[in-house]
C-alpha cells in the first residue's frame, strides 16, 4: 500500500514538473498565432478624410488636423500616407506606427477604422480674411469684446495658390454666423440668409466653386461677443436636374412672335409713311405750281383789266365819233379808222393768246394738284384704332406726328374738295374769255375788211353806216364783257390770296410727313434690332441654363486626398473650419477659506502649541 502511494506521488510530481513546460509551449504557440494574424496585409476598400482647422478671429490658421476614416475590407495591416506630426488611434488602444509619410495601422476586423493625424503649417485650399468695423472704424477682434455700437463683419475668401486647386474648383463654402439674439439686432446680410435658431439668429452665406467670396454682415450690437464662425467646405458633386423651362420658353416664343408682328407692323407703317410723304411731296410741288400760276394770273389781271378798259373806251369813243360826225369824215379819216380796227383786232388776239397760254399752264398745275390730292388715301381711322396705335409700344412722338399729319392731310383734302368747283371754274373762265376776245378780234377784222372794201368801191356812206352799226353793237357787248372780266379778275385775286395759306398748310403737311417717314424708319430700325436680338431668345435661354448647369454641376468630380497624393481610393474629403470665439474675459473672485468651528480639545491644543 505504501509502495503504491509512493508510485502515485512520484508520477504526480512528474506531471507537476511538466506543467510549466506545457503552459509555456502553449503560450508560445498562441503568441506565434497572434503574430501571424497581426502581420497579415489587410485590404482597404476606400477612405474618407475630414479636415478640421481652428482659425483665429481674423481667419489665420492656428491648428489643423485630419480625421481619417479607413473602410477595412480585409483585416490586417493597412498603410495610409500623410505628413503628420502626431497620431492618435480613435478606434482601439493598439499603437499606430509611422515611417516618414507612411502610416501603418493594424485593423483587427472589417468595418471603419478611425485615426487622427495632426498637421503642421498645412495650407488650406482657401485664404480666409475676416475684418471687423465698429461705428465705421476698423477694429481688432480682441478689442471688440464688450463693445457696443454698429458692427460690420467682412469675410473675404480666395484661392490659396499653394494648395491643391481641385478643392477650390469643385467645393462650395457654407459660412455660418451664430448670433446671440440678446446682443445682436437689426441684422443685415445682403448676400446671405437669416434664420431663427430659438432666441438666436443664424446668418448663412454660400460661396460657389471657383468663386471668390466678399461677404458682409451688419448689425447693432450691445456688449459684443461672437461665437466661432463655422466654415464648411463640401464638394458640389450633387447632380443638378435641369429645371423645366418649357413654359418660360413658350412665353418667350410668344413674346418673340409678338415682337415680330410689331416689327412687321412698323415696317408697314414705314412703307405707308414713305408713300404718304411721297404723295405729300407731289402735292406740295403741284400746289406750288398752282400757286405760282394763280399768282401770275392775278399779276396779269390788272393789265388785262386795264387793256380791256382801254378797248372799251376806244370802242365807246369810236361809237360816239361815228354817231356824231359820220358825215364830216373823209376818205382819209376812214382809212385811219380801218387801220385802227385792224390794230385793235391784233391787240385782242394777243391778249387772247396770252390768256390761252395762262389757261394751259393753270390747267396743268390744277391737274397736278388734283392728282396729288387724290393720292392721299381716304382711310378713316377710328378713335379705337388711334388708341390701339398709341398702346402698340411705338415711339409716342412718332405716333403724335403721324396723327397730326394724317389730320392735316385730311383737312387739306377736304378744303380742296370744297373749293374744287372754284378751282375748275378758273380754267373754264380763262378759256371762255380767250374765246370771247378771239371772237371780238374776228368782228373787228370783219369791220376793217368791210370798211376797206367800201373805200375801194367808193361807197363811203354805205360803209360808214355799216361800220357805225357794227361799232355800236360791239361797244354795247364789250361793256358787258368788261364788267364780267373785272368780276373775274377780282375772284382770281381773292383766290390767289387765300390759296397762299392753303399752300403753306400743304407744305407743312409735306414737311411733317418727311419727319414721320424718318421717324418711322428709325422706329423700324429699332424694332428690327429688337427682333434680331430676341428671335433666338428661347434657344439662348436654354443654352444659358445648360451653361449654368455645366458650370455648377460637379457630379463628375473625383476626390483626391488632401494630405498626400499617395493615398488612393479616396471616397470623400470634407473641410470643417471654425474661428476662435470672441469673448469677454471673466473675472474670477478668490474665495477665502472658511474657518471651521474648533472644539474644546482643539482650542486647548492650539493654546499650548
Amino acid at each position: 500500500m505504501m509502495r503504491r502511494m509512493r508510485k502515485f506521488l512520484a508520477v504526480f510530481a512528474s506531471i507537476l514538473m511538466m506543467m510549466p513546460a506545457l503552459l509555456v509551449s502553449a503560450d508560445t504557440a498562441g503568441s506565434k498565432s497572434g503574430e501571424k494574424v497581426s502581420q497579415e496585409t489587410g485590404e482597404l476598400s476606400s477612405k474618407d478624410e475630414v479636415v478640421y482647422a481652428k482659425l483665429s478671429p481674423a481667419g489665420e490658421n492656428q491648428e489643423v488636423y485630419v480625421v481619417n476614416i479607413l473602410n477595412i475590407e480585409e483585416p490586417g495591416e493597412v498603410t495610409d500616407y500623410g505628413p503628420y506630426t502626431n497620431l492618435k488611434n480613435l478606434t482601439d488602444l493598439s499603437p499606430i506606427e509611422k515611417s516618414d509619410a507612411a502610416v501603418n495601422v493594424t485593423a483587427e476586423e472589417e468595418g471603419k477604422f478611425y485615426y487622427q493625424g495632426d498637421l503642421n503649417e498645412s495650407a488650406l485650399p482657401w485664404n480666409v480674411s475676416i475684418t471687423y468695423t465698429l461705428d465705421g472704424q476698423e477694429t481688432a477682434p480682441e478689442e471688440l469684446a464688450g463693445k457696443s455700437g454698429h458692427v460690420e463683419i467682412g469675410i473675404q475668401t480666395s484661392r490659396n495658390e499653394s494648395a491643391e486647386a481641385s478643392f477650390f474648383e469643385n467645393y462650395l463654402l457654407q459660412i455660418s454666423f451664430p448670433l446671440n439674439g440678446e446682443k445682436f439686432s437689426n441684422i443685415e446680410a445682403p448676400d446671405g440668409m437669416l434664420a431663427n435658431a430659438g432666441k438666436n439668429k443664424q446668418a448663412t452665406f454660400t460661396v460657389m466653386p471657383e468663386k471668390e467670396g466678399n461677404l458682409t454682415l451688419e448689425a447693432d450690437v450691445a456688449d459684443f461677443e461672437l461665437e466661432g464662425i463655422d466654415i464648411t467646405a463640401i464638394p458640389s458633386s450633387l447632380p443638378i436636374d435641369a429645371p423645366d423651362i418649357d413654359d418660360m420658353t413658350g412665353e418667350m416664343d410668344t413674346l418673340t412672335k409678338a415682337i415680330k408682328e410689331v416689327n412687321d407692323g412698323v415696317g408697314q407703317l414705314q412703307n405707308g409713311a414713305s408713300e404718304l410723304h411721297n404723295g405729300a411731296a407731289k402735292l406740295s410741288d403741284g400746289s406750288r405750281e398752282y400757286r405760282d400760276g394763280i399768282a401770275a394770273l392775278d399779276g396779269s389781271s390788272s393789265k388785262l383789266v386795264s387793256g380791256s378798259k382801254s378797248i372799251e373806251q376806244a370802242l365807246q369813243k369810236l361809237n360816239s365819233s361815228l354817231s356824231a360826225g359820220s358825215g364830216d369824215m373823209g376818205l382819209g379819216d376812214l382809212k385811219k379808222m380801218q387801220d385802227g380796227l385792224s390794230q385793235s383786232a391784233a391787240g385782242l388776239r394777243e391778249v387772247s393768246r396770252n390768256l390761252s397760254e395762262l389757261q394751259q399752264a393753270f390747267s396743268a398745275s390744277y391737274n397736278s394738284l388734283n392728282e396729288a390730292m387724290e393720292g392721299i388715301p381716304n382711310h378713316e381711322i377710328s378713335q379705337a384704332q388711334i388708341e390701339q396705335l398709341k398702346q402698340s409700344g411705338a415711339d409716342p412722338d412718332v405716333v403724335a406726328q403721324l396723327l397730326e399729319t394724317y389730320t392735316a392731310a385730311q383737312n387739306a383734302k377736304g378744303v380742296f374738295a370744297a373749293g374744287q368747283g372754284s378751282f375748275a371754274a378758273v380754267s373754264g373762265t380763262l378759256e371762255q374769255v380767250s374765246a370771247s376776245l378771239t371772237e371780238m378780234a374776228k368782228n373787228l377784222d370783219a369791220m376793217s375788211a368791210g370798211l376797206s372794201q367800201a373805200l375801194a368801191n367808193s361807197d363811203a356812206a354805205d360803209a360808214m353806216a355799216q361800220l357805225q352799226a357794227g361799232v355800236n353793237a360791239l361797244a354795247a357787248n364789250y361793256e358787258s364783257f368788261h364788267s364780267g372780266l373785272v368780276d373775274y379778275t377780282g375772284g382770281v385775286s381773292r383766290l390767289a390770296g387765300s390759296y397762299s395759306e392753303l399752300h403753306n398748310g400743304i407744305t407743312g403737311v409735306a414737311d411733317g410727313t418727311g419727319e414721320i417717314a424718318n421717324g418711322a424708319a428709325s422706329l423700324h430700325t429699332g424694332t428690327t434690332e429688337l427682333y434680331e436680338a430676341t428671335r433666338d431668345l428661347p434657344e439662348q435661354m436654354k443654352e444659358e441654363v445648360e451653361g449654368m448647369l455645366e458650370e455648377y454641376d460637379k457630379s463628375d468630380f473625383k476626390p483626391v486626398s488632401f494630405v498626400s497624393s499617395q493615398n488612393e481610393k479616396v471616397n470623400s474629403v470634407q473641410f470643417v473650419l471654425k474661428t476662435e470665439s470672441i469673448k469677454q474675459e471673466e473675472t474670477k473672485e478668490v474665495e477665502k477659506p472658511k474657518e471651521e468651528p474648533k472644539g474644546f480639545w482643539a482650542r486647548l491644543k492650539a493654546l499650548f502649541s
